[in-house]
């Protein structure tokens, strides 16, 4: 019913930035609370950062100063802006929604398949 499909992933060198995406698309009454969450190899998956429906947010002590979230409600979007990237960055990314789908009164957590960022020289 809900898809959640993230872009914009790649290498990147140490200081460098990457914009990622998450567009969720399908039978959606509202999205509450998004997010951006990371799994680097042989570790468990983290929060990274999330965004209320009225914008309020949170980030990770790893990632403050360097990262930014922000939603587009109106396209169901959210993005994470990268920069100052290290290599303790490199993960895979993943974004997730708590939405609630047309016909139902709660939310539901969904989440996208993931997108890798590489961070090295």
């Amino acid at each position: 019913q809900v898809q959640l499909v993230e872009s914009g992933g790649g290498l990147v060198q140490p200081g460098g930035s990457l914009r990622l995406s998450c567009a969720a698309s399908g039978s959606i009454l509202r999205l509450n609370v998004m997010g951006w969450y990371r799994q680097a190899p042989g570790k468990e998956r983290e929060l990274v950062a999330t965004a209320s429906i009225g914008s309020s947010t949170n980030y990770a002590d790893s990632v403050k100063g360097r990262f930014t979230i922000s939603r587009d409600n109106a396209k169901n979007t959210v993005y994470l802006q990268m920069n100052s990237l290290k290599p303790e960055d490199t993960a895979v990314y993943y974004c997730n929604a708590d939405v609630v789908v047309h016909g139902l009164y709660y939310a539901t957590r969904y989440w996208g398949k993931g997108t890798l960022v590489t961070v090295s020289s």
